[in-house]
């Protein structure tokens, strides 16, 4: 039997009783849910963070830069949960394979922030090849094939998230495609 006073036991009693509501409390902010069809796309970081991306904010060939989603009617921005950042970049359309020009709307494109090797989220951007390097563990991911692996650890391509131009501004147009995060066995 446990050497627990009833004390101990009525705490842990509790303790357990109120864990499913503190978690379900934690997913239901708004802030960790992940981006969502209608949201705006607002930069996640520098001078500009939490403005709207317009088109124009992202140069033709390049570089990415880093967005949070932002919910339409409450501004909530999404930036509960790393999983949650992700990569913008605009490129030639004619540059994209079918694949990624067919979810490409004039070559925007948006993919987790998360490299799915180790779960790093910094980016070089090779602007000759035009890749999305991980300077973690050197993987590259060609975005102008729908973020397939080229070198590297990775064996996954970046999640997609699906995004349209709606008044100049970047808005999300469905969920994730494919599981976002690391691969960490």
């Amino acid at each position: 039997m446990c050497p627990c006073s009833r004390r101990d036991v009525l705490r842990a009693a509790l303790a357990l009783s109120l864990a499913p509501s503190l978690a379900s409390a934690q997913s239901a902010d708004p802030r960790n849910a992940s981006p969502q069809p209608g949201d705006r796309l607002v930069h996640s970081t520098g001078p500009n963070k939490g403005k709207p991306i317009a088109s124009g904010d992202l140069p033709l060939g390049g570089p990415h830069i880093t967005a949070y989603a932002q919910h339409r009617d409450s501004n909530v921005i999404r930036d509960g949960s790393r999983l949650n950042e992700v990569l913008l970049l605009r490129l030639d359309p004619q540059d994209l394979s079918a694949a990624a020009r067919a979810n490409a709307p004039e070559g925007y494109l948006a993919f987790t922030a998360i490299c799915t090797h180790g779960g790093c989220s910094d980016w070089a951007w090779d602007k000759d090849r035009k890749m999305l390097k991980c300077p973690c563990h050197d993987s590259q991911f060609d975005p102008k094939d729908d973020a397939r692996v080229v070198d590297g650890p990775a064996t996954r391509r970046l999640p997609r998230l699906p995004v349209k131009v709606e008044n100049d501004a970047l808005v999300v147009a469905g969920t994730f495609v494919g599981r976002v995060g690391a691969d960490l066995t």
